[in-house]
């Protein structure tokens, strides 16, 4: 039996491996339930994790230098629309995407997934480069949040790191920033000050137009096997596949069990039966084949915005 220690975060679609439901045969497994944050940096940093979840499009940003440690698997454990993660200040005249342009805007990491969809988006259908926005660098609610892999930018690109000390929240509440790109929410709009809010108060409409438009539903997160442990026992990622393929099909099935409703959603049901009408049967495919379109647009993303050394193709993904 192989001694494998597996770390993600506890999404529902992971489950049925945590509790048992679904069994990875030929191994002894330990699950440990870890926030991305944490997992991301004792995986990438530390290296420590046979089986981890990881960012990917740092990951894809790590693959063009040569740096990861793990290769990624198309489990694409955390995918999400991110319109709903730009905070701005409602008393810089910011109504529309276009009003960013030459305005101050915090990012958590510049190379992460949720701001490198965020600055997609923003370019292609609104016209906004990336190039056209001063960036500040640092963390949202808590300082000290750094680049895990080296940018390939230009040297006289606008980004510059914030104040060691100091939080994109308090920066944009105290006026110093005009908008923030964070996947989590700033603490300044939990407080509901005054003159804070998002850049699309109707995301949700805004992001099913997208996909309807794009076909694309952004992937934020997939499954990493460390190489070492990928060179010793190549016959493990099929298994790890079908195992979270497994338990993905099972988290499904629980959102439109009517007997009893297993989420906290009133209409859960409802909700599953419109989410199918517009994005298909299987709205968070894994595999290759089925996402295509949204792994060639994370690509084009990283070589557009500069954040690749040398460019690579789907194909060079995944093992």
């Amino acid at each position: 039996m192989l001694d494998l220690t597996i770390a993600t975060w506890d999404y529902d679609r992971i489950r049925p491996v945590l509790d048992g439901r679904v069994e990875l045969s030929g191994c002894n497994l330990n699950y440990i339930i870890l926030p991305p944050e944490e997992c991301f940096y004792r995986a990438y940093i530390l290296k420590e994790f046979e089986i981890s979840e990881i960012g990917f499009i740092p990951y894809i940003v790590a693959k063009s230098q040569g740096l990861s440690a793990y290769s990624a698997i198309p489990v694409f454990l955390s995918r999400m629309f991110r319109h709903s993660c730009i905070y701005v200040r409602k008393d810089r005249g910011i109504e529309v995407p276009a009003d960013l342009i030459g305005k101050k805007v915090g990012v958590v990491e510049y190379q992460m997934s949720a701001a490198t969809w965020c600055r997609g988006f923003l370019k292609d259908i609104y016209g906004v480069d990336p190039s056209d926005i001063y960036w500040f660098q640092g963390g949202v609610n808590k300082p000290g949040r750094f680049e895990k892999f080296p940018l390939q930018l230009d040297a006289n690109f606008p980004l510059q790191k914030i104040a060691e000390a100091a939080t994109l929240s308090n920066l944009l509440e105290n006026g110093e920033l005009d908008a923030v790109i964070s996947p989590e929410i700033p603490f300044c709009y939990h407080k509901k000050c005054k003159n804070i809010g998002r850049l699309f108060d109707n995301f949700a409409e805004i992001e099913r137009e997208y996909f309807q438009a794009t076909g694309i539903f952004p992937i934020m997160h997939a499954l990493g096997i460390r190489n070492d442990i990928h060179s010793q026992n190549p016959w493990l990622v099929n298994t790890l596949y079908n195992a979270f393929n497994e338990a993905k099909n099972i988290a499904e099935q629980d959102l439109i069990e009517t007997r009893a409703l297993k989420i906290g959603l009133p209409w859960l049901f409802d909700h599953s039966l419109e989410t199918k009408k517009i994005m298909g049967d299987d709205p968070w495919p894994y595999g290759i084949d089925a996402n295509k379109k949204t792994l060639q647009k994370s690509l084009d993303y990283v070589k557009g915005q500069g954040l690749a050394k040398h460019n690579l193709e789907i194909k060079d993904l995944f093992v």
